[in-house]
Formats: structure tokens, C-alpha cells, sequence
């Protein structure tokens, strides 16, 4: 049976399930998403005294809290117990993009030329996480909310300054795979 859930699962399967924790979240009144819980966590962390923007009843977002658990906890089981150890398959096209960035592909999800330990010693490594981590941040919290909480939770209930943030999101995803990144590599 362990061996059946180490197989890639079809697209359907995930899209229902989302479907489903939305319809759910409609119904109790909840909206999803994955950077409010930064600022739940703050909150605990005591920030609400010194800024007001984290002064708020944390206990609200409990349920969040539960769900971000929950992901890192899916992560952890996907990444070690349904570990599937044959190569990715790629298209030969995507390989041949990655190997003219620099990027050698080594068959993992995650090439460890960019998310393996050696490569945090590199200071231009550094320096891009930083920058981009703190571009994430500015960009969440200047769209009202990250793109699990837009493009999941906004869109289902259709709302239109989320479909402005996805479509935001999007643009300037081709804009940083086509014109930026080769010049990062």
C-alpha cells in the first residue's frame, strides 16, 4: 500500500481536495492563508506591544496555526516516508534550460546545485535569499495576503482585488523567469 502513495498522484486528486478544505472554510467563515500566520506568530512572540498592527486576539487564527502545522508535518511525511527514489522526469527541453542557466540537473526535485548545504556558502546565495525573502514579504503584506491566500481563498470567493494580486502574482513571475533569473545565474 506505501508503495502506491510513493507514486505521483493525479492533478485531480490534489484540486479536489482543495476544493473541499474551501468549501469547508466557506462555510465556517474562514479565510486561508499562509502569511497571516507570520503575523499570528508575532503576536505570540509579544510584538503587539510595540506595534499595532500585531495587537490583535491571536486565538482567532488558532486554526491557521493548526493548518501551517499540518503542511510542515505533510512535508516532513512526503519527503521521508513517500521519498519515491527514482530520478524526476523531465522534459529534455526544461533540462537543457536548466544546464544553459547553470544548473546541472541531478534528478531531484530540488537540484542541490541551488538547495544544497554548499550552496549556502556562496555569498551571492545569500544575498538572493535575503533580497528575495524580503521582496516576499513587502509583497505579501503590500497584496493583503500571499499567493496560497489570493489565488486559493480570494479566488473561490470571488473576489476581484484578488484576481488583480493573481494576475500581479503572475506577471511577475514570467517577468523574473524570462528577463531576471538568467541574469542571476
Amino acid at each position: 500500500m506505501l508503495e502506491l502513495l510513493k507514486q505521483p498522484w493525479p492533478w485531480y486528486t490534489s484540486g479536489t481536495a482543495i476544493a473541499l478544505i474551501m468549501l469547508l472554510l466557506v462555510y465556517y467563515g474562514k479565510s486561508f492563508g499562509v502569511s497571516s500566520n507570520l503575523r499570528t506568530i508575532c503576536t505570540l512572540a509579544g510584538a503587539g506591544k510595540k506595534v499595532k498592527f500585531f495587537d490583535f486576539d491571536w486565538k482567532t487564527q488558532a486554526w491557521n496555526l493548526l493548518f501551517l502545522l499540518g503542511a510542515v508535518i505533510g512535508g516532513f511525511v512526503a519527503a521521508t516516508l513517500l521519498n519515491n527514489d527514482q530520478p524526476l522526469q523531465l522534459a529534455t527541453a526544461t533540462i537543457e534550460d536548466l544546464q544553459h542557466l547553470g544548473v546541472p540537473f541531478d534528478g531531484q526535485l530540488n537540484p542541490a546545485a541551488l538547495f544544497g548545504l554548499p550552496s549556502l556558502g556562496s555569498p551571492k546565495t545569500i544575498l538572493i535569499l535575503l533580497i528575495g525573502g524580503m521582496l516576499v514579504g513587502f509583497g505579501s503584506r503590500y497584496a493583503g495576503g500571499c499567493t496560497s491566500g489570493h489565488a486559493i481563498s480570494g479566488l473561490s470567493n470571488l473576489q476581484m482585488p484578488s484576481l488583480l494580486a493573481v494576475t500581479g502574482f503572475f506577471i511577475g513571475g514570467l517577468v523574473m523567469t524570462h528577463f531576471l533569473l538568467p541574469f542571476l545565474f
